[in-house]
């Protein structure tokens, strides 16, 4: 057997410096996608991120298995982070929580930092406002997680590009946005507003793609869509009802709210209140996770339940599971409405 390559071997091969060889192979920003892929592509010829590279930080951090979410108060997050430590647990490895904030580039800069301290696996749960900068740095990362031996998961949002070398463990979220729009549809309700999602965000997106093609497939003209998305959360669902509120002087002109999530329901539902409008008696609503709030508020709230622990799990199994890396693993996992009481149908 011939000797290894090294990182001056790549960077003869490439044509560029060791530096940018290192820049390259660390995930360090910036590189230009020139650069990148004729290192990437010398690294491969050589065989260096399977010997080498992979080996030298194949050490302390390989027992690791780091989870980054939205935030640390969500239901549906802790359930997947949940999910993810229970399976870790089973298999020796140790696991580490970080809150982004739904900032792309703290998020960024959290996966770089994982990949530094050779974490086996880095986690990503939620989605965040994607541009094409970040798409491309993220997809820079994801490889250079490959060539050390690591992995990027993406749990109920898509990769930044088919090829990316990534698990992708997904819920069928527009899928449970068509359910839960068409269970209002079928109650009678053809003026719906939906609230509490964000534009540019996968996740809302999704579910915003969902409530429309419900409305089309009922016969309901896209122009009587009601869409009104500031993000997820309470505080942008009470502003968000608020503002469509005020808008008709208080007297709504839609019959029924599909919100983004179960907070933003459980926002509605109290501003609702202080315009003098009950759940379901006036307004009907509907929500999205079947986060624990769902079944505690009054009226208990129509909602579509996402797997989050099997999520979770499912992340960690995909991950550690086969020595490929450099493709791109899926999954995904169904959804299903949870009917309560928060819905009135409408007589003809």
């Amino acid at each position: 057997m011939g000797e290894r390559a090294t990182i001056r071997d790549v960077a003869a091969r490439a044509g560029v410096s060791v530096a940018t060889v290192s820049r390259v192979l660390a995930g360090t920003y910036p590189t230009s996608a020139g650069s990148r892929a004729k290192v990437l592509r010398a690294a491969k010829d050589l065989d260096y991120v399977a010997n080498a590279h992979a080996r030298a930080l194949a050490g302390a951090g390989r027992k690791t298995i780091a989870v980054l979410m939205l935030d640390v108060v969500s239901s549906f997050y802790a359930a997947v982070a949940q999910g993810v430590e229970r399976e870790a647990a089973q298999h020796d490895r140790f696991t580490l929580v970080a809150s982004t904030g739904a900032d792309p580039a703290r998020e960024l800069a959290l996966v770089q930092m994982m990949r530094e301290q050779a974490t086996e696996a880095v986690v990503l749960v939620g989605g965040v406002v994607e541009d094409a900068e970040y798409r491309e740095r993220m997809a820079q990362y994801a490889q250079s997680l490959a060539a050390a031996g690591s992995r990027l998961v993406l749990c109920g949002r898509p990769a930044p590009a088919p090829d990316v070398p990534a698990v992708v463990v997904e819920y069928d979220n527009e899928a449970g946005a068509y359910a839960v729009t068409s269970h209002l549809l079928g109650a009678g309700h053809r003026r719906i507003a939906m609230i509490g999602f964000q534009p540019g965000n996968t996740t809302g997106e999704d579910r915003v793609r969902g409530y429309l093609r419900a409305l089309e497939d009922h016969g309901v003209p896209a122009s009587d869509a009601l869409l009104h998305g500031i993000g997820f959360g309470q505080h942008n669902g009470d502003e968000a009802i608020r503002g469509l509120l005020d808008k008709c002087a208080g007297k709504p002109d839609f019959t029924a709210v599909f919100a983004g999530d179960d907070r933003v329901a459980a926002a509605a539902i109290k501003a609702l209140a202080e315009y003098g409008l009950r759940v379901p008696r006036d307004i009907s609503v509907v929500g999205y996770n079947d986060d624990p709030v769902a079944a505690d508020i009054t009226p208990g709230l129509t909602t579509v339940h996402i797997p989050g622990e099997e999520m979770g799990r499912t992340a960690v199994r995909l991950a550690l599971g086969g020595t490929d890396r450099t493709g791109q693993r899926r999954r995904l996992l169904g959804t299903h409405i949870v009917v309560r009481d928060s819905v009135r149908r409408l007589t003809p």
